[in-house]
Formats: structure tokens, sequence, C-alpha cells
């Protein structure tokens, strides 16, 4: 079987299995939906784009710009969810792996794929882009502009992503747990990175920090002290919006060079994602399991009694079950030494960002694993059977991560003679309980509530 055959076979079935899903439509409406909130207006709403604290007057260049600017830093996170938890999570490897197909053009098909549901969810934002510039564009109104200035600063940037997700999907590893916040790393350095060099002169070598492709617009070929900028819900804009030559920054040298280097790298990437491509074999998955995974181990049951008596009813039901969703929750004896940790550490410094931050990152961690679990449809569809319905059993999960917050938070609360820290640790954790379990009951996987704790997790370390 010939390469392109291989590939355009991955291509096709891939895009049909996307096609079968109702996730796509929600995706694909991303973009039309968020168009409303992320261009600010004069009354301060929506995803503020500044410079030198004004808003910048709202031509079709600077309107496709902004769109392109959220799409590359605030929206990615969305796009990787989708990639990761829609329907092609799960592969056929049992069958591709052991044929002869080279793994190149099978990753390169999928990564069609996924740029190609990337690029859908760019034209639907582009329709709306459209309607948005109609009603509130400064000057005169040329939609071919702003299409071109949004698909240049985001389009290298969703390719990006679907790159990175092959990348991801190469190694066992990453397939799992560890894929997640090694996005959320490479996310934040793509967006921290660029400031690095937000104040040289425009080149090909400065731009190419500019993953996200929103400086040089922003910042024009030459950055002055007066053009500094601020992208998000900033505070102090001043009154007044500023005119912006962002189409001087688009044809400043290096810029439009180093927009399609970013496109290149990322189907070299996927390239290399099919090149260094790992199987799924027992021996990989027996290897980790060492001494050091059998000494964190639950350990194993305890021996049957072969002569004990049938069990009796349960006299309290609902008791019986929080207390197996807190032994799920925070199984392993690696959690038990975290959390005392993190306990401990509740105790000596600011309680909010030294003891809350380190308890509710390990937390995170062992709800969205137990939220995932239990939330999965093979395992939804033999608990529907059972006498607690999935509601209640959910209830008890709540009931149970407000538990872990309690015991983790008593250290600090009573040695402080304070009920802040208890108080802080069951709201915080009562939050990220539902959103567990409420996003892993739409995704049916550990993914998408993970990654969506850890960003928020990040927001309320820096807050």
């Amino acid at each position: 079987m010939s390469a392109l055959a291989v590939g355009q076979s991955s291509l096709t079935t891939t895009l049909k299995r996307y096609a079968r899903s109702h996730g796509l439509w929600l995706m694909l409406l991303v973009g039309p939906i968020g168009a409303r909130f992320m261009i600010a207006r004069d009354d301060g709403s929506g995803v503020q784009i500044a410079i030198g604290n004004h808003l910048p007057v709202m031509t079709s260049a600077m309107l496709g710009i902004s769109l392109g600017i959220v799409v590359s830093t605030l929206l990615l996170p969305i796009g990787f969810i989708y990639l990761r938890a829609n329907v092609t999570r799960r592969q056929p490897w049992q069958i591709e792996e052991v044929t002869p197909a080279r793994r190149i053009p099978i990753a390169l098909g999928r990564f069609g794929a996924d740029v190609a549901v990337l690029f859908g969810m760019l034209s639907t934002l582009t329709l709306a882009g459209w309607l948005l510039g109609w009603l509130i564009v400064t000057g005169p109104y040329d939609p071919l502009l702003l299409t071109a200035c949004l698909w240049l600063v985001a389009g290298p940037s969703v390719m990006g992503l679907a790159a990175f997700r092959a990348l991801l999907d190469a190694f066992p590893a990453t397939r799992r747990w560890l894929g997640e916040p090694l996005f959320f790393i490479a996310w934040m350095a793509s967006i921290a990175m660029p400031a690095a060099v937000s104040g040289e002169r425009s080149s090909f070598a400065s731009n190419m920090y500019d993953f996200a492709g929103f400086v040089r617009p922003l910042v024009g070929p030459a950055p002055s002290i007066g053009n500094d900028f601020s992208i998000g819900s900033t505070t102090g804009i001043l009154p007044g919006r500023v005119p912006l030559d962002v189409l001087a920054g688009i044809g400043a040298p290096g810029y439009l060079a180093s927009r399609f280097a970013w496109a290149a790298i990322a189907v070299a990437v996927a390239i290399l994602a099919g090149l260094l491509y790992r199987p799924h074999t027992a021996r990989l998955q027996q290897r980790s399991v060492g001494r050091i995974a059998r000494l964190f181990a639950a350990g194993p049951p305890p021996l049957a009694v072969e002569g004990a008596p049938s069990a009796a009813p349960v006299a309290a039901p609902f008791i019986g079950l929080v207390a197996a969703e807190f032994r799920l929750i925070g199984g392993g004896r690696l959690f038990h030494l975290l959390a005392a940790a993190s306990a401990i550490a509740g105790v000596f410094g600011d309680f909010r960002h030294v003891g809350s931050a380190a308890s509710l990152l390990l937390l995170i961690f062992g709800l969205s694993a137990h939220a995932g679990r239990s939330e999965a449809s093979g395992l939804l569809a033999l608990t529907r059977t059972t006498q607690m319905s999935p509601a209640i059993r959910r209830s008890a999960f709540l009931v149970a991560g407000l538990g872990w917050a309690i015991l983790l938070a008593l250290p600090a609360t009573a040695l402080r003679l304070s009920p802040q820290p208890l108080v802080l640790m069951i709201g915080t954790t009562g939050a990220a309980a539902m959103l567990a379990i409420g996003l892993a009951a739409i995704s049916r996987s550990a993914f998408a509530p993970r990654l969506v704790l850890l960003i928020l997790w990040y927001g309320y370390l820096s807050s």
C-alpha cells in the first residue's frame, strides 16, 4: 500500500469520525458565540487589547488581528480539549500497529483532519467577524483584510496545536495524563516567550519567538517606550481610543516569513510524530511497574473469609458511598504522602499561596482522575443498575471532595485559630469538584476537567 493511499485513508476516516460527532458542531460554534465577547467595548466588556492603557481604534485590520490574537492565546486550550477528548481519542491501534503501513502517512492524515476541524472553527469565526465588523468597524469596512489578518495570526497557531497533539499521541506516557501538564507548560511558554523580544526591532529571529503571532502587529517594526501592550481583562484603561497601524507590523521584516515558518514547523512536527511513534505493547506497560510504583501502590485487597455470612443491609448507604468516594479520590500511598506534605505546608507561611495552592493542586489530580473513571461510558451503564443512581453518586463525590478539603485545612485552621483556611479550602475545592464531575460527565474522560482545572489553578495561584 502506497504512502499516499495510507495518508488519504487516515485523513478521510478521521474526518468521517469527526462528522459523526455532536461535539464538532459545538466546536464550530465556539467562534461565532465567543466573537461577541472577544472584542472590548468602550464600557470595558470583552477581552481587552490595550496599547499604552488605551483601547485601539477598531479598524478592519485591527478587528482581524484582535480575533486572531484571542484564538492563538486564549482559545487554544479549548481546541486542545476537543482534539484530545473527542471521538478520535480512541484509535484502532490493535489493527493499525500490526499492519505494514508506515506511521508517518497515518500521522499526517490525522494531523490534516485535526487542522481541517480547527480551520472550520476559524471559518465560522471569520463569518462572525464579518458581521461584527459591519457593526463596529471605524473607517472603511474591508472584510478581505479582516480575514487575512485573522488567518495570518491564528492559522499557524492552530496548525501548531494539531502538531503538538500528534506528538503527544506518539508516546505511551503522553497519550495519558502526562500530556495535559505538558500542553499547559507549552501553552504558557508560548504566551510568555514573546515578551522577551517585544522590545527588539523586527527580524525573522525575533519573530520566531512569537508562536502566537501577536507581538509585531501590536508594537510595530521598531518598538518604542509608548507602545507597550496588554491582553486580557486589564485594569486602568484610560478613556479614548488610539489609532494603531497594524499593517506596518505585519509588513515588518521577518514577520510574514516567521508565520509561514511556524506553519512549516507544524507539518515537520507531525512527520516527526509519525517517525517517533511508539506502539502500544504489554512490555512498555509492564516497564512502569517497578519497585517505586509497587511501593506507592494502594496495596492488595484483604483476603476473603470463606465462612463469612452474607452481608447485612447497609443502614446508611449514602454514608458508605461517600466513604468509598473519599477512598477512591485519595487512593495510593503517594497521594497520602503528598496530602500530608501539603497540609503541613499550610501551617507555615501564607496559606492562600502555599498550603491552599498545594492542596488544591493535589486534589485537582485526584478529583479529575476519579471523576473520569466513574463517568466512563461502560461503567456508567453498570452503575445505573445499582441501588444508588448516578446523580446520588455524583453528590457523594462532591461531599467526599469537601471531606478532603476539610481534612487538609484542619492543621492550618487549628494552629492559626482562624476559620479562614477552612472556608477557603471548602470554597475552592467545592468549585473544583463540581467542575470535575460536570466536565467528566460531558466528556466521559478525565482529560477535560484536568486541563480546565489546571488553567484555573494557575489563575488562582497568580491572583
